[in-house]
């Protein structure tokens, strides 16, 4: 444990930040499964909608976001 109050309270934000960020992750995944199960323009809606979130607070990198995005357009395309 830190001994410094910097230190303390920069473990106290990283804690928050690291529950956060774990709430947003599991989200992620949970909505591009959904896609997964069911490749309608509603769920990529809904998943691409999500990822962009996702980017704008710094949760996954933009090229990660862009690529799902584009394999989840691919398997819609296919449907089609």
């Amino acid at each position: 444990m830190a001994n410094i109050k910097a230190n303390k309270k920069a473990v106290r934000q990283s804690a928050a930040r690291t529950q956060r960020n774990r709430t947003v992750r599991t989200r992620l995944k949970s909505v591009v499964k959904a896609f997964g199960a069911a490749p309608t323009a509603g769920a990529a809606s809904v998943a691409s909608s999500t990822l962009d979130k996702a980017v704008k607070t710094g949760v996954i990198h933009r090229n990660k976001a862009n690529r799902l995005k584009a394999k989840m357009a691919a398997a819609l395309a296919r449907k089609m």
